[in-house]
């Protein structure tokens, strides 16, 4: 436990968390929405700090990036608590959990650990990372001076307090939408009063010069409208530009709605064709193996120039400047790693790091 930085003082001792939009006011002794920031004699702590829940060694892909540092490896982790409470989480058992538990690792552990283990950088995943910042942060401020970079998996439900922080450590961002990020959805299966505050925090990070990719998990029968999905990738084509990776994700029943079924091939491939009509250039399938649209084609000649399967790239067309081997375009790909095989997963107990 340790005092947060991302909160004010009120009146008596009340103070008000500023790290998401919920703004939780909190009185002496009150826990906020997120289940990890209380407040305590006037001030607010955040409950796991140096507590992580959940440890692994991730392709980058998996998070998903598919333009940032293709082949890299992430050691990525998560604590307890969310600012969402989506009915259809897949990590419901942490992320829903309103307990703290987790096994102490403080930011110099994290590092070490991630280099021991051979990671390239860190992931900030699994529960939503915007909720212990101030721990991300000081793990990430001393990730870059070893060499490693720093990546959100996030709702990108963030505050311009909590944005800026971002900007001091991060390097990529990939935000989840969810259900095309309409609102009514939103309001009934994550419990997320606007998505206003995501296109604000997205605005400011590619401002602020971090990669940023999209994703968007589509959930048959009630978030799953063309229109919506349009009205989304117009949006992203004209805030964060055409070249802008957008993943189109596909739902399998979890946590409170397992009543609906799998994201149908068709109904994803009709909003990979959505977003192309609209004008985005880098669209991608997500949680289809084997699928075509899997693969980056070169947005000039039509070329595959990365194939993938899963999380694994098996053919690379780039050069050493990341342009199309046959024509010469310009790929908007940050780094490159090991881009002949990328790394199978591994896990790690906590004990071990």
């Amino acid at each position: 436990m340790k005092e947060a930085v991302l909160y004010t003082k009120l009146d008596g001792k009340r103070v008000k968390c500023v790290a998401c939009p919920r703004y939780c006011k909190l009185s002496n002794g009150q826990i906020g929405f997120c289940g990890v920031r209380k407040s305590i004699d006037g001030k607010l702590f955040l409950l796991v700090y140096g507590k992580v829940i959940a440890v692994h060694m991730d392709p980058i892909e998996k998070k998903p990036f598919s333009h940032f540092m293709p082949g890299s490896k992430a050691f990525s982790i998560g604590t307890v608590g969310c600012d969402w409470a989506c009915e259809y989480c897949q990590n419901s058992d942490i992320s829903q959990r309103r307990y703290v538990s987790g096994s102490e690792a403080p930011p110099e552990r994290i590092v070490e650990s991630a280099l021991r283990y051979g990671a390239n950088g860190i992931a900030y995943t699994y529960n939503e990372p915007t909720i212990f910042i101030e721990y991300a942060h000081d793990i990430g401020v001393l990730a870059r001076k070893n060499g490693l970079y720093n990546v959100f998996v996030s709702n990108g439900y963030s505050t311009p307090e909590a944005t800026k922080m971002m900007l001091e450590f991060l390097d990529a961002i990939t935000v989840d939408f969810k259900g095309n990020g309409e609102e009514r959805f939103l309001q009934r299966y994550a419990y997320v009063p606007s998505p206003e505050p995501i296109y604000q925090s997205l605005v400011t990070l590619k401002r602020g010069g971090l990669h940023i990719e999209v994703t968007d998990l589509v959930v048959p029968k009630v978030g799953d409208s063309l229109e919506a999905a349009r009205k989304l990738c117009r949006w992203v084509l004209e805030n964060l530009g055409d070249e802008t990776p957008i993943h189109f994700l596909r739902f399998h029943p979890d946590y409170k709605m397992v009543n609906l079924p799998s994201t149908p091939i068709n109904t994803l491939e009709r909003h990979y064709k959505a977003a192309k009509d609209v004008g985005l250039k880098y669209v991608y399938l997500g949680n289809v193996p084997g699928h075509p649209y899997e693969n980056t084609y070169c947005s000039r000649c039509g070329k595959m120039i990365i194939k993938r399967y899963g999380f694994e790239i098996s053919e690379w067309h780039l050069n050493e400047d990341n342009k199309c081997s046959f024509c010469g375009n310009a790929i908007p790909i940050k780094g490159r790693f090991n881009t002949q095989a990328t790394s199978r997963n591994r896990f790690y107990s906590i004990e071990s790091i």
